[in-house]
């Protein structure tokens, strides 16, 4: 079975073996597609955002502004048995690791989420078939959605810095990197105290000596890969999208507390939430829900 994919052309094509129909025809059909049989085809099945046509040659097609997720979803686990598609630039690497990333770290708002995730060849195996991949690719829906089945296949640490804990740490560090490279190291030491695994791969933020001494400081000795892109391979990938999925939860959280949604990023949108917030409660407000390093401090404050 083979599959392309070409950027520049909306219809993914793959060739499976038509033997496959009927276990697709029925499948297709409990997903709610509505299932025809135009000439030379097997079947053709649509639904909202996703139309899937399989030929009597086998040639199978996908179209829709939802295919990706229906192809990472469905398809690649359950008939081709195949990631070409979600991960079209490398082969899959099998070997057992760590892998750790971050996210919230662009954030006014929120807190910073550090999450590794310990795979066996097995784990990754599961971690293909359930869809995982970058979440900056996914809706925060449907990332907290693969978070808890992450969080069932795999072992892992997520380290969440809330707002007040963060701007306590980062007056001492005085450095976003150091930061960082701190909270990576905590979530490598805890892995490692647990699985004893010294492969770890990590997206790379800074230059390497920065995440190395943080980890020389807590007497960790590690084989430390640093790649930009790093989200490209699986394990960090369910990092990324377990350190996501605790920004989500933490913003939400902090937004119900003031009684204001947050804004993610460090738009006019979230100088506006910010004003409001201010108005409301006060500037101590910020220093509990805010990064108060970012310029945007200074933009909320001003009439």
């Amino acid at each position: 079975m083979t599959s392309k994919k070409n950027t520049s052309d909306p219809c993914f094509v793959a060739t499976v073996d038509v033997a496959l129909a009927d276990k697709m025809q029925q499948e297709l059909t409990n997903q709610g597609f509505e299932i025809t049989h135009p000439a030379y085809t097997l079947f053709s099945a649509q639904k909202k955002g996703v139309s899937c046509t399989l030929y009597t040659s086998g040639k199978l097609t996908v179209q829709g502004k939802d295919k990706e997720e229906f192809i990472q979803f469905y398809i690649e686990p359950e008939i081709l048995q195949s990631v070409a598609f979600s991960y079209p630039e490398t082969q899959v690497d099998l070997k057992t690791r760590i892998g750790v990333d971050e996210a919230g770290k662009g954030d006014f708002f929120g807190p910073l989420c550090v999450a590794g995730v310990f795979a066996t060849e097995d784990h990754i195996k599961e971690l293909l078939k359930i869809g995982v991949k970058d979440s900056k690719k996914m809706t925060d829906k449907a990332i907290l959605v693969l978070s808890q089945k992450i969080k069932k296949i795999c072992p892992h640490s997520i380290i969440k810095i809330s707002p007040k804990r963060y701007n306590e740490l980062y007056a001492n560090f005085r450095n976003l990197n150091r930061l960082l490279a701190w909270g990576h190291a905590t979530a490598i030491s805890e892995l490692y105290t647990r699985t004893q695994c010294t492969n770890v791969i990590i997206d790379q933020f800074a230059s390497e000596d920065v995440v190395l001494s943080a980890l020389k400081h807590k007497n960790i000795q590690v084989e430390l890969t640093q790649r930009h892109k790093a989200e490209s391979d699986p394990v960090v990938a369910a990092a990324s999208i377990l350190a996501r999925a605790a920004f989500v939860e933490g913003i939400d959280q902090l937004g119900i507390e003031v009684g204001l949604e947050l804004p993610k990023g460090a738009s006019a949108q979230v100088i506006a939430a910010g004003k409001k917030l201010v108005a409301k409660h006060g500037e101590s407000i910020l220093s509990t829900v805010a990064k108060m390093h970012f310029k945007t401090v200074g933009e909320v404050l001003n009439d």
